[in-house]
């Protein structure tokens, strides 16, 4: 039964598919606009936005914007190093800056001098200095390379590029990362410069920072303050003199119809991805990791509602909080991805410019080959997303990883080193599984697992051994030796004992973990194959198209164009920038409460503030990792700051789609306001105010 539900759900979205592509037209846009500098839109900044800038503008807009460590984007806003990023971006980074008795987000802080800016050690930025299209140079040093040694070939030619660089003027003492785009069809070479004395300046109360919380995530019209600054100090420990390259705040923002740019660091696309890799997505991959991720929220928010009006728990439910809100943005994030790969007006899309690639490229069967290299990783789907060991599956799941492991140490005699190691890593978790919490969740495990199984597949069957999945956990928890640590170190200290235990925990680690080291296996046995297809493919669209069409996304600084535009959504029209008085709106209607609340010095705000843009939307094209961006005008001003798209933005992972799809931006206009009115942040107000 189960196999012919997948089947004829796989013939139905293939039917509605085929209806929806016969009124799709290819449109190179829907690879997105994200643009990279050593290849800029000149010819279609002009034809869209009437606009030519110099190269010197494209010089000051690189230099200007940064890496924010490893994880987000960020700018120069004034010339003595001030940096503007998001608050998710730095809040778990400001808790080592917190001294005896402060708590930032409960008060948030300011520094209200320069000497009281705060150090975060660690904590880096990165700005790019030199960009080099090397593609030439990679493609001579390859050519005549030997069949099936093409990537061994080149990544000697990156290495020798690298060192010739490095050794060349304007380059020497940068990092220097080359960057592969269109699965090998461009090369590129960029040098960063490094900035490691970073200082917090401002960041204000996560009820601010985070307003609205995960019910807000990813929506539209939105109020929330997601902003921090820091500045970054030279090697003599002074303010970084940033007066050539940064960004000057326009306090008033951009009106509606006004182009604008995003210029960050998105993480990460799949837009090249073939249909039949996209198929594989929206039947299986998405749906496990949705399901998968949806239960954990769950359970945490059970947990959450249990412990967060004890205060004897206040910092355990903070810290719970905030695995909360990551676990619900990847949920929902993942969520939003699905809803596109379901919706088949969008998948159309992607059929129509598969095909008409394919149109282009007379005798190319890559897109078949990548066909046929997945069909036999479709029984394995369930494996490689259920039964990897992870926090989220609970200890005891881990503890069968770790017990297999220990058994096949003793089996193949392997280092007594190694077996101590594990043992005392297995030792500590011991005492640790029998309650409820974990009972809870390997439970959830196994439903899981019974729900996605591939049809056929023995392997549940094998350890349930004829149980349901409740009894079946019910009676481990109460016969397994290793929630015992005497009975468990006895088992585990002689090697006779551990090949011979019949342990319910042993016995299902031996059936579990082969079965996911299988899966591995054979779906990372084809991968190489999978990622030359690949890169046959991506070659082929840029044979069709070139540069017009933008690579990938590879956490890699970009510039995307768009306006400043409004969108209609549920029966309405969402307007261009919402103000303060609507933050106040949802918190008299939330009744004051989390995630709606606000805390003391935001009461009673003046009608300055609530007459304020606070955040603002606009059709560029974002992704995970421009959080952080700043949002520009044609002049290189500051006129918002990027931190979430719509909820209608998230099949941008695939495809990219103008219609609805939203950046939403924290208004200058905003930050200006909430840096006067509420924190009385007057050094910080005339230096954005250029009279510092």
């Amino acid at each position: 039964m189960k196999f012919k539900f997948w089947m004829a759900l796989s013939l139905f979205f293939v039917v509605l598919t085929v209806k929806a592509q016969k009124n799709q037209e290819p449109n190179p846009f829907d690879f997105g606009k994200m643009w990279t500098f050593e290849n800029p839109p000149k010819e279609w900044f002009v034809k869209a936005y009437n606009f030519k800038p110099e190269d010197k503008w494209w010089d000051d807009v690189r230099k200007s914007s940064l890496r924010f460590a490893t994880w987000c984007s960020a700018s120069f806003i004034s010339p003595d190093g001030l940096i503007m990023t998001n608050h998710h971006c730095s809040r778990d980074v400001v808790v080592d800056l917190q001294r005896e008795g402060e708590n930032f987000d409960k008060q948030g802080f300011y520094a209200t001098t320069m000497a009281d800016e705060r150090k975060a050690e660690g904590l880096f930025v990165e700005q790019l200095i030199q960009v080099a299209d090397i593609s030439a140079e990679v493609q001579k040093m390859t050519a005549g390379a030997e069949k099936g040694k093409e990537a061994e070939a080149a990544a000697k030619a990156l290495k020798d590029i690298q060192e010739k660089y490095s050794k060349m003027a304007g380059w020497e003492g940068l990092r220097l990362q080359t960057v592969t785009f269109y699965s090998g069809g461009k090369y590129s070479l960029y040098g960063y410069k490094r900035f490691s004395d970073i200082r917090l300046v401002w960041i204000p109360e996560l009820d601010l920072g985070f307003f609205g919380g995960d019910p807000d995530n990813f929506t539209y019209p939105r109020y929330n303050l997601d902003c921090t600054f820091w500045r970054a100090y030279d090697e003599n420990g002074l303010p970084l003199n940033t007066s050539e390259h940064y960004f000057k705040f326009n306090k008033d923002g951009a009106v509606e119809g006004e182009s604008v740019f995003v210029v960050g660091n998105p993480g990460r696309t799949e837009r090249y991805r073939t249909v039949a890799q996209l198929e594989y997505d929206r039947d299986f991959r998405y749906p496990m990791l949705y399901k998968f991720l949806k239960n954990r929220n769950d359970l945490m928010v059970g947990e959450y509602n249990q412990i967060k009006n004890d205060p004897a728990k206040e910092f355990e439910a903070q810290a719970l909080l905030n695995e909360i809100a990551n676990v619900a943005n990847s949920m929902k994030a993942f969520g939003g991805i699905l809803g596109g790969l379901r919706d088949t007006s969008l998948f159309g899309r992607k059929v129509a410019m598969e095909n008409h690639i394919r149109s282009k490229s007379p005798g190319v069967t890559s897109w078949d080959d990548m066909r046929t290299a997945y069909k036999p990783m479709l029984p394995h789907a369930w494996a490689t997303t259920h039964l990897g060991p992870s926090p989220y599956r609970g200890k005891v799941f881990n503890m069968m990883h770790q017990l297999y492991q220990y058994e096949t140490l003793v089996k193949n005699k392997g280092s007594e080193e190694d077996k101590a190691k594990l043992l005392k890593t297995i030792m500590e978790t011991v005492p640790t599984i029998d309650n409820e919490k974990e009972k809870t969740l390997f439970r959830t495990l196994l439903t899981e697992i019974q729900q996605d199984i591939y049809p056929g597949d023995m392997t549940l069957k094998k350890v349930l051994d004829g149980k349901n999945v409740d009894d079946y956990t019910d009676k481990l928890f109460k016969k397994t030796r290793f929630k015992d640590a005497e009975k468990a170190e006895k088992c585990l200290t002689k090697d006779d004992n551990i090949l011979k235990d019949d342990d319910m925990m042993m016995e299902a680690a031996r059936i579990f973990v082969p079965r996911y080291q299988e899966a591995v296996a054979a779906v990372s046995g084809s991968g190489n194959y999978r990622k030359s297809l690949e890169a046959n493919i991506a070659n082929q669209a840029f044979k069709v198209y070139g540069t017009s069409l933008p690579p990938d996304a590879t956490f890699t600084l970009r510039i995307s164009d768009g306006v400043i535009k409004a969108y209609d959504y549920n029966g309405t029209t969402a307007p261009v920038n919402t103000t303060y008085f609507g933050l106040y709106d949802r918190y008299y209607s939330f009744k004051k409460t989390f995630p709606w609340a606000l805390p003391a010095r935001w009461q009673n705000p003046p009608m300055e503030l609530l007459m304020s843009p606070m955040n603002c939307v606009s059709t560029n094209d974002i992704i995970g990792g421009n959080s952080g961006s700043p949002l520009i005008n044609a002049k290189k001003e500051i006129v918002g700051l990027i931190f979430d798209g719509n909820i209608e933005s998230l099949p941008g992972n695939f495809i990219f789609d103008e219609t609805n799809n939203r950046t939403v931006s924290v208004h200058s206009s905003g930050i200006y306001a909430a840096l006067k009115y509420i924190f009385k942040a007057d050094r910080i107000v005339s230096e954005l105010d250029g009279k510092k």
